[in-house]
């Protein structure tokens, strides 16, 4: 009887990244290693384990880097899985740290890299005036929305929405840190406007012109987590939109600053035409590489268990 092929290698190495407390474990199947697991149904439980923490590596999500085939145009191509299995369209400091880890690992050559992701391309660049410093740049945004009312656990909210990779809705608040985000975060996430997928929740409080913090619920995570950057441009966008800053941050000549829990400031540069269509999104994060890595056998015992 024939053996069965393996969904993946008997050895399992990785690299550990973060991006502004977004941190992410990174997988090299530029050579095809793992293309019999990420076609099957295995998948979502693998990485679940994987991103478990304290039982195992334990991150934010994990992404595969894959050869660029049919994708004209493209260096490399990203795929991004959520800590709970499910694929994502586009992470923002996941690209930036993708970005980071493919050139400095020199599966591309860099300085400059296009990255086919499943939302559309991305362009990353590292920033070598800013050591540690990463810029990508996201496909156009879409689905604009603003004012829509919605009520969370008898309470009324006002959101703006915007698609910017993954869909993410927009309250702004006046007191950032006293907010509980694990109760109003779940009840706009799951709210009924938002199904069948649903949408990530982001909390803004407006510091200034042309800066803000924010707090984010994520899906997939689902959980409040210390960054994201799909959320943080979502949100520098739309309060630029609502307070009607001045021109110098809708043309992308100033940047939006976005305070995140993890401790760190993104900027984020875009160009806003008739307040209604935006492009040219630009997100600048710090990466911090963390340690590569070899996943221990008895971890790989655990997860051979799930080829059946």
């Amino acid at each position: 009887m024939p053996v069965k092929p393996a969904l993946f290698p008997r050895t399992i190495r990785f690299a550990k990244l973060n991006a502004a407390g977004n941190d992410f474990v990174c997988l090299d199947n530029t050579r095809g290693a793992y293309d019999r697991l990420l076609g099957s149904a295995v998948l979502r439980e693998f990485v679940r384990r994987i991103c478990r923490r304290g039982l195992a590596v334990g991150a934010d999500g994990v992404m595969f880097a894959c050869p660029p085939g049919g994708h004209a145009g493209a260096d490399i191509v990203a795929r991004f899985l959520e800590p709970d299995g499910s694929e994502a369209e586009l992470c923002g400091n996941g690209t930036a740290c993708f970005t980071h880890w493919t050139i400095t690992s020199g599966l591309v050559p860099g300085p400059f890299i296009v990255i086919a992701t499943a939302a559309g391309m991305a362009r990353g660049r590292m920033l070598p005036r800013e050591p540690g410093r990463v810029q990508v740049c996201v496909p156009d945004p879409r689905g604009l929305q603003r004012d829509l009312d919605v009520e969370v656990n008898g309470e009324p909210w006002r959101l703006d929405c915007l698609d910017t990779g993954v869909p993410h809705a927009v309250a702004y608040v006046e007191d950032l840190e006293g907010l509980d985000v694990g109760r109003w975060g779940p009840g706009i996430r799951y709210h009924a406007t938002f199904q069948p997928r649903g949408v990530n929740a982001n909390f803004v409080q407006v510091r200034g012109v042309g800066h803000i913090a924010v707090r984010t619920y994520e899906f997939g995570v689902e959980a409040e987590t210390l960054a994201c950057g799909t959320g943080s441009a979502a949100a520098a966008i739309l309060t630029c939109l609502r307070y009607n800053w001045p021109e110098p941050y809708l043309q992308g000549v100033e940047p939006v600053r976005v305070d995140v829990r993890g401790g760190e400031t993104l900027e984020v540069f875009f160009i806003c035409e008739d307040r209604n269509t935006v492009r040219d999104v630009c997100l600048r994060t710090r990466v911090q590489p963390v340690y590569d890595g070899v996943l221990r056998p008895e971890l790989l015992a655990e997860l051979r268990k799930l080829e059946g």
